[in-house]
C-alpha cells in the first residue's frame, strides 16, 4: 500500500507525491481544446485544486490550465463536467507506465 503525501494550502488539498513519486514528475494534467471551449467556466468552478483559472485575452475571459500539477493524478472530473468535451487528459495507460518506471528507478537507488 502507498500513502499519498498531501499538503493543505488554504482549502486546497495538493498531492506532493503519488505512490511515492514526486507529483511534478508525473505528466498528468488537463488540456483544453480551444476550438471547442466556450469558456463557460464549469472547469474553473468544478476543480477544488485550482488547476484551472480565468484569464483575460483580447477582452474575453478564457478558461485556462493554470496549475496542471494541482490536478489529482487520474482524476477526470473536469472532462465529465465540460459541456462541449473540450478537456482531455493523457492516456492513463501511458501515465501508469511512467509511474511504474519511476517507482522502479526509485527502488534501484
Amino acid at each position: 500500500m502507498f500513502l499519498i503525501a498531501t499538503q493543505v494550502v488554504g482549502l486546497i488539498m495538493l498531492e506532493e507525491t503519488y505512490e511515492g513519486i514526486p507529483r511534478e514528475k508525473i505528466p498528468w494534467g488537463p488540456k483544453i481544446d480551444y476550438t471547442k471551449c466556450i469558456s463557460c467556466g464549469k472547469c474553473v468552478e468544478f476543480c477544488h485544486n485550482n488547476a484551472f483559472a480565468f484569464e483575460e485575452k483580447d477582452g474575453k475571459k478564457l478558461s485556462v490550465v493554470k496549475n496542471p500539477n494541482n490536478c489529482v493524478v487520474f482524476c477526470r472530473g473536469c472532462e465529465d463536467i465540460c459541456p462541449v468535451g473540450a478537456i482531455t487528459h493523457p492516456s492513463e495507460e501511458v501515465i501508469q507506465k511512467i509511474i511504474d518506471r519511476l517507482k522502479s528507478e526509485k527502488t534501484k537507488t
